[in-house]
C-alpha cells in the first residue's frame, strides 16, 4: 500500500501534464545487469515523452554502448567505480550533471547513497524517487512495487503519473536490423569451426559467474556431458568471459569480445544461450535471445530472466547432471523427449 504522500502524488498526478523535455536517470551501479535493468525505464520514457532528451548517470564503464540504440539518450555520464580513488573523474561527471537544469530527475535505486547525493544536488523541477530518499518533490512508497529489479523503476514512474498498469517491457539494447544481421553472420563463421556442425541451430554456453554463483570446471564438465546428449542436433559454441579464457577446456568453437555491443550482436544470432545467473544472461535477453539459466543462490523473482524465451532451473554445486536435466526439461525445443 502506498504512503499518504504517495497517494496524494498519485491523485494529483503532478507529472502527467507537465512539460517534460530534459530527464536525468540516476543509477550508480557498476554492473552490467543493473545497467540493462534501466532499459525498460528508457522505453517507458520514450513512449510517454517522445520529444524528450535523457541523460543517464552511472558507474558502469560500458553504459554508453548499452544505451547507444536509444534515440532519446543525449549523454551517458560515467562516474568511476571508486570515487575516492579518482576524484577528478567523479567531479567531472558531477559538474556535467549540474550544467543542465532538468525537468525531471529519477533516482531509481532505493539503497544507493551515491544516488541520494546526486539527487540532492541535481538541478530539477521534479525529483522523483522512493519514499525516504530525501530531497524529493515526488515520493512513492516502495511497498507495493513489483519484485523484479527491471520493473522497479518503471513502477516508480508510473505511480508518480497515476498509472497502475502492470505490463513491463523486455530488456533491450535496441539492436538495428543491420546489427542483428552482423551477429548472425559472425555466429555462422564461428560455428563453422565445429568438428560436426549441424543445421538445426547454434547454442551458446557462457560458463562464468561471480562469487557464490560461479561453478567449478568439474561441475561444467559434468553438466555439459549431460547437455551434449540432448543438444546433438545443435552446434555448441562457447562465449568467452571478459578475462579471455575458456571455461570449458577449449572443447568448442568460441567467441570473445570486450565490446558489449559487439557481444550483443553475436548473442542475437544464437538459437539460445545456456548460462548461470550473470550479466551476460541479461545481455542475451536484451539482444532478443532465448536463455536457459541455472540459478543456485539468487532470487529468480528479483534477478531472473523474464518474458518469452526465458527459462530457469534450480541447481547446486553437488548435482550438475541433475541441473542440466532440469534445465533441458524447461526447453521444449531441446527437451530430452524431442532429442
Amino acid at each position: 500500500m502506498l504512503s499518504v504522500h504517495a497517494r496524494r502524488v498519485e491523485a494529483n498526478a503532478p507529472l502527467a501534464n507537465a512539460s517534460i523535455f530534459r530527464v536525468l536517470v540516476v543509477r550508480t551501479s557498476h554492473s552490467l545487469g543493473n545497467t540493462l535493468f534501466m532499459t525498460p525505464l528508457l522505453q517507458e520514457i520514450e513512449t510517454r515523452w517522445p520529444g524528450a532528451e535523457v541523460d543517464v548517470i552511472t558507474r558502469f564503464a560500458s553504459a554508453p554502448q548499452v544505451f547507444a540504440g536509444y534515440q532519446s539518450v543525449r549523454s551517458v555520464l560515467v562516474m568511476p567505480k571508486q570515487g575516492l580513488r579518482h576524484p577528478l573523474r567523479w567531479l567531472r561527471a558531477f559538474r556535467q550533471m549540474r550544467r543542465t537544469h532538468y525537468d525531471l530527475v529519477i533516482d531509481t535505486d532505493l539503497r544507493s547513497r551515491t544516488g541520494r547525493l546526486l539527487l540532492r544536488f541535481a538541478r530539477a523541477r521534479h525529483k522523483l524517487g522512493f519514499s525516504g530518499r530525501g530531497a524529493l518533490t515526488v515520493a512513492v512508497d516502495p511497498a507495493g512495487a513489483p519484485k523484479h529489479a527491471a520493473h522497479f523503476p518503471v513502477y516508480l514512474l508510473r505511480q508518480a503519473l497515476g498509472d497502475t498498469s502492470h505490463n513491463y517491457s523486455l530488456l533491450s539494447l535496441q539492436l538495428t536490423a543491420s546489427e542483428s544481421a552482423q551477429g548472425h553472420g559472425r555466429v555462422k563463421q564461428v560455428a563453422a569451426g565445429a568438428t560436426t556442425p549441424t543445421s538445426r541451430g547454434v547454442v551458446g554456453v557462457f560458463a562464468n559467474a561471480t562469487g557464490p554463483k560461479a561453478m567449478s570446471a568439474q561441475w561444467w564438465k559434468q553438466f555439459m556431458r549431460v547437455a551434449e546428449q540432448h543438444l546433438a542436433n545443435y552446434t555448441i559454441v562457447e562465449v568467452i568471459p571478459a578475462f579471455g579464457r575458456s571455461m570449458l577446456g577449449d572443447r568448442y568453437p568460441a567467441y570473445y569480445s570486450s565490446d558489449i555491443r559487439a557481444l550483443s550482436k553475436f548473442l542475437s544470432g544464437l538459437s539460445m544461450l545456456i548460462c548461470l545467473d550473470c550479466g551476460i544472461m541479461h545481455l542475451a535477453r536484451a539482444s532478443g535471445t532465448p536463455v536457459g539459466a541455472v540459478f543456485t543462490t539468487t532470487d529468480v523473482e528479483i534477478w531472473g530472466p523474464y518474458g518469452p524465451g526465458a527459462s530457469v532451473a534450480h541447481g547446486d554445486a553437488e548435482h550438475p547432471g541433475e541441473a542440466a536435466l532440469a534445465l533441458l526439461d524447461t526447453l521444449p525445443q531441446v527437451s530430452p523427449a524431442a532429442a
